[in-house]
């Protein structure tokens, strides 16, 4: 009878200790869970809050003509308010630096250019990175010095206009071996006519930069540097207004460790 008393203890102390023990494919799944990725929605879907306007020809923090809108969730660059565009080239700023981290946003072009638009910026905007600080801007000056992650919408023409080139405004990349000084560098992206939903992402640590969609790398460079070869290894965010009618429904960061 003892005997038997012992092998029970015995059994019943084996189930409580294991009972506590979780299979390797839970824990797996709770470190998964608390290493969970945690995006920063920079667009709030309200208003512009934490976003400066600058337009060329006019004062920092002046959403000219009321272009940039929010509205059900969207922001957009809207154009009804304009009649004709006169070199008014406007770039919508995050209040933040960044230097390591993620950014994707989701877009589409939609309605028709507005009038004395050039023809390169029809469906045109683009994820400007790197950007100089939004109060050192010259009150004409048409660009900032940033990397541009060139958004693209097709034209419908049976042509391909693939999206996320490499856009160089005041500043130098070192792309497949070189140095490269040209202003526009064309990568193999997508194209995507009509006016459907695109989300893109970059990855960028410090002066290294990857194009990103649908989970394929479309690009890799670094060497990022400003005109006079100063490194560029961070700066702020902004999305433009080049006479394209633009919406964006996402626009959101994921912070890297350096």
């Amino acid at each position: 009878m003892m005997k038997k008393l012992r092998i029970l203890a015995a059994f019943f102390s084996f189930s409580l200790a294991t009972a506590d023990e979780k299979p390797a494919s839970e824990t797996a799944k709770t470190d998964t869970a608390e290493k969970k990725e945690e995006w920063i929605q920079i667009f709030n879907g309200k208003d512009l809050k934490d976003w400066t306007p600058h337009f060329t020809g006019h004062p920092l923090g002046e959403n000219f003509r009321d272009t940039f809108k929010v509205k059900d969730g969207i922001l957009s660059v809207d154009y009804s308010g304009w009649e004709e565009f006169k070199g008014e080239f406007g770039h919508l700023y995050y209040k933040t630096p960044y230097s390591h981290y993620r950014i994707r946003a989701t877009y589409r072009f939609v309605g028709k250019q507005l009038k004395g638009g050039p023809r390169w910026a029809k469906r045109n905007n683009g994820l400007m990175l790197h950007c100089q600080d939004p109060k050192t801007l010259k009150k004409d000056q048409k660009f900032p010095a940033s990397i541009e992650v060139q958004l693209l919408g097709g034209l419908s023409d049976g042509k391909d206009r693939p999206t996320l080139n490499i856009a160089t405004p005041g500043t130098h990349v070192v792309w497949k071996g070189k140095l490269q000084k040209k202003h526009l560098l064309k990568t193999e992206g997508p194209t995507f006519h009509g006016d459907q939903w695109v989300t893109v992402e970059v990855e960028v640590r410090g002066d290294k930069l990857k194009h990103i969609i649908d989970g394929k790398t479309i690009c890799e460079y670094s060497g990022v540097q400003l005109d006079d070869g100063t490194p560029l290894t961070k700066g702020w965010i902004s999305i433009q207004a080049e006479t394209g009618p633009c919406e964006f429904k996402k626009i959101e960061i994921l912070e890297l460790k350096e």
